[in-house]
């Protein structure tokens, strides 16, 4: 597995960040049986998977069609990638996803369980939003080959396994980590995915300024 393959990764689970998702799944599973809690996660964790893996495949032919070029769309992902770790840095969550408080969940539990909750808003937004989605877009643009393709949707089901076992594993990880671990774990993300979004900055500077780089 080369270093690109790797950055991805890393990517993927900086922006998809399950951690941030584990007490809006919570709120959305009280009162379920374990067999429901684990349908919501299988659920949304597939929901997770099929949006990498559709934008992975399709992500540069609608740059295509929509006449967007492939260094434009990396100067712009950048930026936002880099916004995003600025604000998980100083501690504000990623500002392009919403917050908890905006899901009213209080209706959920006197209705039978729900699993179109497990799309929307649990995986999406919540758990991959635009910098998710913008991310791997910006991946599959430079990638070339079945090998490398196929290396991106590995690494799509390997995070997504990850967001399953962060997710049934809810419970334990709030109460061992707090409200104080997870807001160090979210600052240490933030500076991983800075460093990240620089890497794209400079690539779509490469793109767009062949001679100047």
């Amino acid at each position: 597995m080369d270093t690109e393959i790797i950055k991805i990764i890393l990517a993927f689970m900086v922006l998809i960040n399950p951690f941030s998702a584990l007490t809006l799944f919570l709120d959305l599973t009280r009162g379920y049986s374990m067999t429901n809690r684990r349908k919501v996660a299988r659920i949304a964790c597939l929901s997770i998977f099929i949006t990498i893996s559709f934008f992975t495949l399709a992500g540069e032919s609608l740059l295509k069609v929509l006449g967007i070029s492939i260094g434009s769309f990396q100067m712009a992902g950048g930026i936002l990638v880099f916004l995003i770790a600025i604000n998980m840095m100083n501690g504000e969550g990623n500002p392009v996803k919403p917050d908890q408080e905006d899901f009213d969940v209080s209706n959920i539990h006197d209705q039978p369980p729900s699993m179109a909750s497990a799309v929307v808003p649990l995986a999406i937004p919540m758990m991959i939003g635009p910098g998710g989605i913008s991310t791997v877009i910006i991946y599959s643009s430079q990638i070339s080959g079945l090998l490398r393709v196929s290396a991106v949707l590995i690494a799509g089901l390997l995070i997504s396994i990850f967001c399953y076992l962060a997710l049934m594993a809810a419970g334990r990880i709030s109460r061992v980590l707090g409200d104080t671990g997870l807001n160090i774990m979210s600052r240490i993300m933030g500076m991983l995915l800075a460093a990240v979004a620089i890497e794209i900055i400079v690539s779509g500077l490469r793109t767009l300024f062949p001679d100047l780089l």
